[in-house]
Formats: C-alpha cells, structure tokens, sequence
C-alpha cells in the first residue's frame, strides 16, 4: 500500500511561502502600491523576518549549506543578480542620451557630493560605534555611502512620484542611483588601500598589533589578508591601477561594449524581423546576467558595467520606445519577483544577534538606533543642499533638493559591498586589534543601517502622501500621454483620467517619455499630447471613434511603426 512521503525540505518551505505571498499580494496589489504607498519591498522583507530563525523558524538559512559562509556567499550571489538585473533596467528606462546631457549634475553628485557623505558617515559612525579608528569607519561608511538601486527605482517610479514629483528631479534619481552605486567601489578600496599598506611600525612585536602578511600576493583585491606594508604612495598607487583603472574604468568600458554591440546587433536583427516578442522583451534580463556573471570571472565592477550596459542599449532612444509599443510588462514582472525574493530573503538573515553586544564589540541597540538617525539627517541632505545651486536643471528650488537629500536609501546595495568588504579581511578574532574591531563590526552596522533605511524610508511614502492630501498639494500634471487600456479590468495608472470612447487613459507626468520628447530635456516646450500605440490597438480606437471624433488631416506615413496623437491629430505610420 502507498503511502505519502513527506518531504519538508528548505527548497520546499521558501517555494510555498514565496508563492502564497505572492498570490496574497497580488490579490490586493494595487491597493498596497497606489493606495496604501508599501510597494512590496517592505512587506516581503517584513515577512523575511517573521519566517525567519528569530520568529517563527520556517526557514534558516544557515542550514542550506555545510560550509559556514553559505550564508554570506548566497548573500552575496543573491544581491549581485538582483543588482544587476536593476541597473540594466534602470540604464534603457532613461532617455536616449541622457548621460550626456546630464553630464555635469552627474559628475557634481558621483564626486564632491560623494565624497561628503562618505566622509561624514565615517564621521558619524566613529563617534557611535565604539573601538573603531577614522579608517575603520571609512570602509563602513563607503559600503552605506552608495543609494541602493533598487529601492531608489521604486521612490523615482513609485505612484507617488508619478503624482507630485517632476518628471526631471525622478530620472536623475533613477540615474545618479545607478551611477554612484559603482563609483562606490573606489571609496571601498581606497580604504581598504590605507588600511592595509600602512606603515609598519618599528616597534612591532606581534600580530595583535600589526597583522603583517607574508608570502601572499602583495593584491589589493587578495582576501583574508591583515596587511602589506608600504606607507601611503604604496596604498595609492595600488589603488589608482586596480580600484580606479580595473575595476571602474574597465567596467565602464565594458558596459558600454556590451551595451553597443546589443544595441547595433539588435537593430540589424529587428530591421529583418529576426526577433521575437519574448525574445526581445528578454533582452535587459540576459545583458544582466551576462555582464554580472562575466564582470564576476575577472573582478571589475559588475554595478558600473550593469548601468552602463542598458544606458547603451537605449542610447538612440529606440529600445524603450519599441518596449513601449510592445506593451512590456515582462521586465516589470522580472523586477517586482527578484524584490519579492530578495528581500524576504533579506528578511530571513538579519544578524539580530549581533546587534546588542555590549561586552563582546561594544555595540547596542540604542547606539545603532542613534546612528540611523544621524545617518538619515547627516548622510545626504546637507551635501545635496550644499550642491542645489549647481543642479538648477534636476531640483529646481530647496524643496526638491530635500526630497533628493531625504530620499537616499540604503539597501541590498549595501548588503553586497558589506559581503564583498568581507571577504578582503581575516575572520573577525583571527587578526590585529584594528582589523578585528573592524571586521566585528562591519555585518552589524551595515545591516542595521539596511534595515532602518527599509522601515523609514518605507514608511515615510505613505506618511507624506497624507501630509500631502491633508496640505492640498497639488498634483503634476505635465507631459501629458494617453495610453490604451488593453482591458476592461484593468485598474488606471496613477494620476491619470480615463476616456472611455476610446477606450485609453491620459497619464501625466509619466516617467517614460515618449519617442520624440528627448529634446524636451533641455528646452521649454508647452506640454504637448503623445500616444503610443500598437497599429492594432489603434485600429481598433479608430473604429471606436468614428463617429464622435474625426481626424483634420489625412494620414502620413513614416517609419516607426506607432502611432500617436498630437493636439488632436491622429498620425498612422505602417499601418498599411
């Protein structure tokens, strides 16, 4: 007789439960994104917690290996793909060549802004935590220091935003999220440079007071090495070649190849209808596979390459133009899952444990609340509004520049600084007292300072959406673009008003701009009315409003193979 076998494995449990809080998130989707402003990042992580080996140890995710770093490297491996996928999407979803025509606010904000925070949360996290020197807070601080490319997309794109944030302030966070979170390797590593190429000193007796390796490569990148020796030109010099020129210069160069060649390729290959719906729509997804797993094999910088890649891809404007045509909704899917499993994920390993340590690091949890604070107030907004007269372009008065300044969260970005900081040190107890004050407090702070970032900053959306209601601040309604609803269940976007005769729905100030409203960045044109629309789709509007509304012009045909309207004259192209 046969009888059941249960197999109630880890593989299973995450399976079950990730799916079960998908269907339930899903049912009342809208309600947590454009009612209640949640997104699913904070639900999904708080849900990591309650399943996790502090609540009610459905899962334990130091269980899933025998090695006892599993846990950090899935840490590691997980954050790396999630990134990479994000940077890539965040890269094509900004206009065509817009990089360059916001070279100078980038370069204000990748550079001195940088450098303030860095140094000021240093600042702040030596004056709190206690046992660690100015260098030690430097490598903290420089994997906090960096906005985390997934929860920024959400602030820049979430319903709020679509509602009282301009649509210039929004791509420059978008933007300067995915560009500083890879010139943030050079802060890293040059901390690290200076830690480990400091002078010996002579009188040095023993490794608890100078962990001075030997018969190891003399690498900056090397890992579970104390230090070299060398003095400071030693530390800069290994700094310039393999942080700067290796890791940043080559990954961006990298990304660019990699983002042309698709580009080039693609075009040729859509021009003879190679490609596919599916196929086509896969496109970010496969680059950021292959950029992370390919930037793994040689040690650059996967995060510059990632951003850099889909900035390429979409540098003529054309890929985000034909996702728009195609109705993508494949790589927005791809996004809202790897948030769901990240940070439940996330959720799931928080170092609880470590958080109140008194007598072991000297850490509490009153000191790491204190620091979040310091941190939130400290970190960012006194460097934005010191650089607001420079980015007149993107924050057009103090109130914008505080809302760029506030809203610079800390997330899975960091989670994949602090794991790679990690593996360049000795465990923690196994070398000098510097290295090991510092490698004992590295996965507290910097997971502390995630998850106060994911609370605060989550909370603080639907907080100020009511202070905004109750205010009566006023909606954005430019750039207005219509849209058609592909069915009649289909909710409508944010800030939006529907038209029922033809079926479509005029969004305003939409974070996608339509093909041709580049040249809007730099000038100021009157708002003008722009729809995109499958031929079939407007084929089937037409029909719908012939007898209401009637074209004043004939058609024009052209080459995009889209349609649009533009004050009230409707332009077919290849629909013949």
């Amino acid at each position: 007789m046969l009888r059941p076998v249960l197999e109630v494995t880890n593989l299973n449990i995450v399976l079950s439960v990730l799916g079960l809080f998908m269907l339930i998130c899903g049912f009342v989707s809208l309600k947590v994104k454009q009612r209640w402003y949640l997104g699913e990042v904070l639900p999904a992580f708080v849900l990591g917690i309650i399943i996790g080996p502090e609540a009610v140890k459905f899962i334990n995710v130091a269980d899933w290996g025998a090695d006892k770093d599993a846990q950090s490297d899935i840490a590691y491996g997980l954050s790396r793909l999630v990134i990479g996928v994000q940077l890539v999407k965040a890269g094509y979803e900004l206009p065509g060549k817009y990089l360059k025509q916001r070279f100078l606010e980038m370069m204000i904000c990748l550079l001195p802004v940088m450098i303030i925070m860095w140094l000021v949360t240093a600042a702040c996290i030596m004056l709190l935590i206690p046992n660690l020197t100015f260098l030690s807070s430097l490598v903290i601080g420089a994997c906090v220091v960096c906005i985390d490319p997934v929860l920024s997309q959400g602030i820049a794109k979430g319903p709020f935003a679509d509602n009282y944030v301009r649509r210039p302030l929004r791509e420059f966070i978008s933007a300067e999220a995915g560009g500083n979170d890879g010139v943030g390797f050079p802060f890293l590593l040059l901390a690290v440079a200076l830690l480990r190429y400091a002078e010996t000193p002579d009188n040095t007796v023993s490794l608890a007071e100078f962990d001075l390796a030997r018969g190891v490569p003399d690498l900056l990148s090397s890992s579970d090495v104390g230090r070299f020796g060398g003095g400071i030109g030693t530390a800069l010099k290994h700094w310039g070649v393999e942080g700067v020129i290796y890791m940043v210069l080559m990954g961006f160069g990298y990304g660019a190849l990699v983002g042309y060649g698709c580009r080039k390729l693609l075009n040729f290959a859509l021009r003879r209808k190679w490609v596919d719906n599916e196929s086509f729509l896969l496109f970010p997804t496969a680059i950021g596979l292959f950029v992370v797993g390919t930037c793994g094999c040689v040690g650059s910088d996967e995060t510059m390459a990632c951003f850099i890649a889909g900035n390429a891809l979409n540098w003529d404007g054309k890929y985000l133009a034909e996702t728009e045509l195609r109705h993508d909704s494949f790589n927005p899917g791809i996004e809202t899952l790897l948030n769901f499993g990240a940070f439940m994920f996330l959720g799931a390993v928080m170092p609880w444990g470590t958080f109140q340590m008194p007598q072991e690091t000297g850490i509490t949890v009153l000191r790491l609340i204190g620091l979040g604070f310091m941190i939130l107030a400290f970190r960012r907004i006194p460097a934005v509004l010191l650089a607001h007269p420079l980015l007149k372009r993107v924050c057009h008065d103090w109130k914008e520049a505080l809302f760029m300044g506030y809203f610079g969260p800390i997330g899975i970005g960091a989670i994949a600084y602090v794991e790679f900081a990690k593996r360049l040190f000795p465990h923690p107890g196994t070398s000098d007292a510097e290295i090991n004050h510092l490698t004992a407090a590295l996965t507290p702070v910097v997971y502390w300072l995630v998850f106060f970032s994911i609370v605060v900053h989550g909370l603080s959306v639907p907080a100020l959406n009511a202070l905004y209601k109750y205010f009566k601040v006023p909606k954005i309604y430019d750039s207005p673009v219509e849209i058609v609803l592909l069915s009649e269940n289909e909710p409508l976007p944010n800030n939006s008003t529907a038209d029922p005769q033809r079926h479509s729905a005029i969004v305003n100030n939409r974070f996608s701009r339509a093909p041709g409203d580049e040249g809007l960045v730099e000038r100021n044109h009157p708002p003008r009315l722009s729809v995109m629309l499958h031929p079939e789709d407007a084929q089937a509007i037409l029909r719908r409003s012939e007898e209401g509304w009637t074209t004043p012009e004939p058609p024009r045909t052209g080459r995009s193979g889209s349609v649009w309207k533009e004050n009230n004259i409707i332009v077919m192209r290849d629909l013949v």
